[in-house]
């Protein structure tokens, strides 16, 4: 497991063929809060996202604010997925609850914005993130949990090189109910073998 700790910000902005991936900015509030009022349907029973330029200015602070940005002490980053043609949002990666010491771990939430859904871009998003996750943020494992309904989450973990560990039952609670969860988890190492094979 690597022990070294990160002496400088995080790297949140990288480049993909049809995407980038950035800290998400006070600036984004009306088009990310537009986004997520036409994407109701789509997260209703997976996700709460901000959906006020209030929410969306709270998760702001804790995700892209001062602390977030030192990457030897940050626990949660946000990364905002864009269309590179427009910089137009098209979802959210998440990393939270962040450990370092013996762990070097974190959280991986996510969430797509219509009418993006199904077009690739959460998958090439996914790549970079993984890259800012074990190369910047010098993390040794990344866990993402899924309720086992979503179908299109798992095969965009199953795509990422995540290997499914264990079945969490009544794990957390979304719209008013507790709902059981897959776990699922890439390793720095299983991360550092599709890259060399790529």
């Amino acid at each position: 497991m690597p022990t070294q700790t990160p002496d400088s910000a995080p790297e949140t902005r990288c480049r993909g063929l049809r995407v980038h991936v950035r800290a998400p900015g006070r600036r984004d509030a009306s088009a990310f809060v537009t986004a997520v009022a036409a994407s109701r349907d789509l997260h209703r029973h997976w996700v709460h996202p901000p959906a006020t330029a209030a929410e969306f200015n709270a998760y702001v602070a804790r995700f892209a604010g001062r602390r977030s940005r030192d990457a030897a002490t940050a626990t949660h980053v946000g990364f905002l997925v864009c269309r590179a043609a427009d910089d137009a949002p098209v979802g959210v990666f998440n990393l939270s609850e962040i450990v370092r010491g013996s762990f070097h771990s974190a959280y991986l939430g996510y969430y797509v914005l219509a009418p993006h859904a199904g077009q690739g871009y959460m998958g090439e998003g996914l790549t970079l993130v993984l890259m800012a996750a074990f190369r910047s943020l010098r993390l040794h494992r990344v866990e993402a949990n899924v309720q086992p309904a979503n179908l299109s989450s798992i095969a965009l973990l199953r795509a990422g090189g995540f290997t499914r560990e264990g079945y969490s039952r009544r794990y957390v609670k979304i719209a008013g109910r507790w709902r059981d969860h897959e776990r699922w988890a890439i390793l720095a190492e299983d991360w550092r073998a599709r890259q060399r094979r790529r």
